[in-house]
């Protein structure tokens, strides 16, 4: 059996003297879509932008552990690196999109460090403007007047541009209408089917397990639950404390 893509192997961080990991560990396979459900608080974000190796205080001190992507420690490497050499990338919680920039300038930053060809990076193009007509509709317009929605479709938009074949989605569906949050991730089945590895953190627990192929619960810094999504939706304890029954 191969090893997987992503693998966070008994994983201690802290912010400060606090511990925000208490040696988590999870997996995610080449062309899967993995869920973290947990409560606010319980250090699901903390897990991606630890993997994104972003630096403190945007990020906690890893105290031991590993991280490997394809079989590979990438605890030595800068954030930049993780996305142009791994092509791993996260889409982070409140989108941190360029307010001042257009549509299509943010998407053109998103290219810098692309080492493929001109050829490569315009069929991302269209893949983006396929997957989300509203940007092509709106490139020309500054980001910051965009609908949340938009902007969100923009945030997925970049972490394609950057060439990524990973994507990690900080609460994707925040602050989004209903049809917008549903569009938004028959997008990112899309994405799947075409081959994109998936990690995902959703509030919105019953919506992340029905997307997903399997799920970890994160509970104060720690894995509680995992499985196949189906058997999460199913377990009692998982739907007492997640899925409202």
């Amino acid at each position: 059996m191969s090893a997987p893509l992503l693998e966070i192997d008994n994983l201690y961080v802290k912010y400060g003297n606090i511990e925000a990991l208490h040696g988590i560990s999870f997996s995610v396979d080449r062309g899967e879509i993995v869920t973290l459900i947990g409560a606010n608080g319980a250090g699901k974000s903390t897990s991606l932008m630890s993997i994104a190796r972003l630096p403190p205080p945007e990020a906690p001190k890893i105290t031991s552990g590993d991280i490997r992507f394809n079989g590979e420690s990438i605890l030595g490497l800068s954030p930049d690196k993780v996305v142009s050499d791994l092509h791993l990338v996260l889409v982070p919680e409140g989108r941190r999109i360029f307010g001042n920039l257009t549509v299509a300038e943010n998407l053109k930053l998103a290219t810098y460090a692309r080492k493929d060809s001109h050829a490569d990076i315009e069929r991302d193009y269209k893949r983006v403007y396929a997957l989300f007509p509203r940007l092509e509709e709106r490139r020309k317009q500054r980001s910051e007047s965009l609908s949340g929605g938009e902007q969100q479709m923009l945030a997925v938009g970049r972490a394609l541009m950057s060439g990524s074949t990973t994507i990690m989605l900080d609460e994707p569906s925040m602050g989004l209408a209903p049809l917008l949050m549903y569009d938004m991730f028959r997008a990112l089945k899309d994405l799947n089917k075409d081959g994109m590895t998936i990690l995902l953190i959703e509030q919105n627990a019953h919506l992340a397990l029905k997307f997903a192929h399997r799920g970890y619960v994160i509970d104060t810094g720690e894995i509680v639950a995992k499985g196949p999504s189906d058997e999460l939706m199913e377990d009692p304890e998982v739907k007492k404390a997640y899925l409202g029954g």
